[in-house]
């Protein structure tokens, strides 16, 4: 079982960031932050394999914030690409 925290940006529709404390954004690239503009709270969710989420595989969200400590989750019409591209991660 995982601790996730979502918030939503200011700057970005839909797109929200998936980190493993409240306030804990030392994993998410600086630039990433710019791009998603202040970030407000959306809820806290205790993850486990079981658990479903609206937007996104729930062992993709563990195994990320495992690895790389934040999982990005935008709009499914939006290509992923495209907004690392713009913000040069």
């Amino acid at each position: 079982m995982i601790e996730c925290v979502i918030y939503k940006g200011t700057k970005k529709n839909d797109t929200y960031l998936f980190v493993a404390g409240k306030g804990d954004y030392g994993a998410v690239p600086q630039q990433l932050l710019e791009n998603l503009g202040e970030l407000k709270f959306v809820m806290s969710l205790l993850l486990d394999k079981n658990r479903k989420l609206a937007q996104a595989d729930v062992g993709q969200v563990m195994f990320l914030l495992k690895k790389q400590g934040y999982y990005l989750q935008i709009p499914p019409h939006v290509n992923i690409h495209s907004i690392f591209n713009a913000i040069k991660i």
